[in-house]
Parts: C-alpha cells; structure tokens; sequence
C-alpha cells in the first residue's frame, strides 16, 4: 500500500478515493496479526466490526461525504473506554466478562467522523500502575526494545502506535498515563485540559484527574483526533462549551513564544541522558525562535506525594461499584464471603495497594491529616503554576527522568515504580494540557520532551509542540 501510515494521509486518501476505507482496515488487521504476537499491544481486535464499519465509510463516500475528518483512519481504545456490547474489563478479571451497554462520547465522535475502531488495548489494571505489567491479562512489550515495558497505563495504545501497527489510538491521563508510555514508546501523546473532552464511558480511576487524550506519531494527528473528541457532552458535567477549538492546522511559529524551565525538573537521580535530550531540546526551541525563561516552581516537588494521596482517595470510592455484586465476578458464599472472594480473585496486588491506601486516607481519624493537606497543596500548586503561566506561555521539561526499564525490573519496588511519574502528575493535579514529542533517545531508547500550557490553552502547547517536531525532525 502506498499510503503513507498517518491520520491525515489515511484521511485524505480515502476522501480522495485513492484508496478505500475497507483496504486501510484490512491492512491494519495484516500488521497487528504480523506485529501484535511479539508485542501484545491489543486484548481484542474487532475484526468483523471493522470491516463492516469500513465498507460503511465507503458506503458514505460514494453518496458524496468525501471530507470526513477521520475518513477510514484505524483507531484503538484503551480498554477502559465503552463500545456498546464490547468487552471493556479495564485490564481486570474482575470486569473479564462485562459488556459495555452503552458508547463512550469520545468513541461515537470518531465513528461520526469516519473512523474505525479498530480493537482494545492492554492497559494497568484499573489505570493502576507506570509499566502495563499490572495487567490481568499480559504484558505488552515496547516496540523499541522487547525487553523493555512500554510505560502506563496507556502502554497498549502507545505500544500499537509506535510498532505502526496503527496510525492513533486513545488512552486516558490520571498522572501521565498517556506522556509517559508515549514518550517511552516513542511517540506523540497529548493530555488534554480537564474538560476539554468528555469522560462519559471512561471506567473512572480518578475522577478529578482523569483525562482522555490522542496517541500518534505526529503533533498534527494529535491535533486532528483531538479536535474530533473534544466540545461539550451533555453527560459529563465537568466538559465545557469551547471557545478555542483545536485547529488540525497547527502553527508551527515560535516568535514571541515565552517558554519556562523550572530548575525543579531536573533531579537528582535523573539519567544524565535523558537531561542532556532535555537540554539540547531546549537549545533547539531557542534557536528556533523562542525565548527561553529559566524559572522556580518551589512547590513542584509536593506534586507527587499531593497525588499518591488524591489519586488512591478517589480511585477506593470508584472501586468500591466493583464487589461482585454490582459489577464484576461474583464470589461464592454468603455476603460478606462473596464480597472477600470476588474482590480477593479479581483485583490485583496494585489495585488492592490503591483501594486499602485510599481507604485509609479516607478514614475517620486520617481525612484531615492526608486529604485535606493534599488538597491544600493541590490550592497552592495552582497558584504557583498560573502565576508562573502569566509569565511564559508554556513550560518545558522532562516527561520521565529514566528511559524505558526492563520488564519486571520494577514490579517488586512500587515506590520506584511512582517515582516515574514525577515529572507528569502536575498536570493532572492542576487540570492543564501536556504533550509528549519525541526528542531523542538515551541508551538507544526514545526520551520525551514535555510541553505544559495554561488551561485550555491547548492549541499553544500543540503549537509549540509542532515547532520542536520540525525543527528536531530537521536537525
């Protein structure tokens, strides 16, 4: 096949009539069956939906629909996403056997475009974890290295597109469960604002936290799927009406752009590769245009221990639908029998570490120790990032102080397992867009540059994201 592996040549080609929707498909499918055995990006392949889904796109082209924005483009979800009687078990056995009775938002918004959805994708179990190795199912492996994890929770989705099995898929952002695989993975992944894209059919992990976002190998693809998925959703009251929808067009000019560097983000223990691709990054964007603004987050470092507080609080009440009796397996026995043995079988070791803690951290005698403390630095953060932001109009730094690690290299340590989340958890905590664009690699592995923007400032960070793609794909 001729055409070029991306969202928009995909798009244009079918709306083009080069190509048909149904061959784009049927490629797709011969590249996971080529690729996804040594991989393991994918827990279900919707074969049969696909094809029918694609023969209707070209049904929809010969009466005259020749500019869908998604026209025949092959898209995954992340497994914590709903399609209606689907198997959505969010990488849990708890949930191995539940159908979705209903669509995600996000999901009907690709298909009313053109675009095929094409399959499920491994996940952390319950979007509990930073490897894709706390899966019920199996561990899906990095393309760049099949010794290495591919990050999480989103490891799946960033393991397809990068193998380009796939030109985009889906995942969800809790605490950098979509930069941070992306960014080990080698490929372009976007959180977008709080609101800015329904949660409606997200299995929730954190509620306040959560974020659906884009995954693909170039800054406008991202902007392309993300300007589809985004707007106001009358079933989630946190999404807003928009008043700077994503242009697919995205800028790719950095004069006059003001970025910040907090000292903050470069640590101690950070690998020295990775700074130096995080520096020369930042030598690039100067160079190209912009002006460099070195700054102090002085609160940046409570941003880790505020989410391990926050994020288990709200992931123990989520969960708490997930007994077996509700939702989920049942367990033999009596009430409180069934309750032990449906939950005890079904949830792993991560999702049981998350609910005990959350639960303690709720509990009577601790809530205003932990929760309240944390939401109170969670108060100040804000302050600090939108004074900050008044100042520059995006931040820059690091996604993940390490590359890519061996798989099972972390599952015994979960500590060190959060530690790499340390860099990408602020901009869940505070609600603002973040991208991860490819800048390098350390030890023959791919390093990702972060790029944070004021809230619902997105289409700057996409902005400035494009102008480092170019200037670093031209170097």
């Amino acid at each position: 096949m001729n055409t070029n592996w991306t969202v928009k040549s995909i798009r244009d080609s079918v709306n083009g009539g080069s190509v048909t929707a149904l061959s784009i498909v049927d490629e797709a499918l011969r590249r996971i069956e080529e690729k996804d055995g040594e991989i393991g990006a994918f827990l279900e392949v919707f074969a049969t939906d696909a094809r029918k889904a694609a023969k209707e796109v070209d049904a929809r082209h010969a009466k005259g629909e020749v500019d869908l924005p998604l026209a025949g483009v092959p898209i995954a979800l992340k497994d914590n996403m709903l399609v209606m009687g689907h198997i959505a078990s969010a990488g849990s056995k708890m949930l191995a056997d539940y159908r979705a009775s209903y669509t995600a938002t996000v999901v009907t918004r690709l298909q009313a475009a053109g675009a095929i959805i094409i399959g499920r994708t491994n996940m952390d179990e319950f979007a509990f974890g930073s490897s894709t190795e706390s899966s019920a199912f199996h561990v899906t492996k990095n393309p760049r290295d099949t010794s290495k994890v591919p990050g999480g929770t989103s490891g799946g989705s960033a393991a397809a597109v990068a193998a380009g099995m796939i030109p985009a898929a889906l995942g969800s952002d809790t605490g950098g469960s979509i930069r941070q695989p992306s960014s080990l993975c080698g490929v372009v992944g976007m959180k977008p604002t709080y609101g800015r894209v329904s949660r409606y059919g997200l299995i929730a992990d954190g509620s306040s936290l959560d974020q659906i976002g884009p995954i693909a190998t170039t800054v406008e693809d991202v902007a392309i799927v993300l300007s589809i998925i985004e707007g106001k959703d009358s079933h989630d009251a946190t999404s807003v009406v928009l008043d700077d929808l994503t242009s697919e067009n995205v800028s790719s000019d950095l004069a006059g752009v003001r970025i910040g560097v907090p000292k903050e983000y470069f640590i101690d223990g950070m690998d020295e590769d990775v700074a130096a691709r995080i520096h020369e990054a930042i030598e690039t964007l100067k160079k190209g245009g912009a002006e460099i603004v070195n700054m102090s987050l002085p609160l940046a470092p409570y941003a880790l221990p505020a989410f391990y507080i926050i994020q288990p609080a709200e992931a123990s009440s989520n969960l708490a639908r997930f007994d077996g009796m509700r939702y989920g397996n049942r367990g033999e026995g009596a009430i409180e029998e069934s309750y032990r043995s449906a939950r005890g079988a079904g949830l792993g070791a991560e999702a049981k570490r998350r609910i005990m803690l959350g639960t303690f951290i709720l509990s009577a005698g601790y809530y205003d120790a932990f929760y309240k403390k944390a939401i109170a630095v969670r108060a100040a953060m804000k302050m600090e990032f939108d004074a900050a932001l008044k100042k520059v109009d995006v931040i820059v730094g690091p996604v993940s102080p390490i590359a890519a690690w061996g798989i099972g290299e972390k599952m015994d340590d979960p500590v060190s397992m959060y530690l790499a989340d340390v860099f990408t958890v602020s901009a869940n905590i505070l609600g603002i867009p973040g991208i991860s664009v490819p800048c390098g690699t350390a030890h023959g592995l791919p390093v990702g540059l972060q790029i944070l923007g004021k809230s619902f400032d997105d289409n700057r960070v996409l902005q400035v994201a494009a102008a480092f793609e170019a200037l670093h794909n031209a170097s």
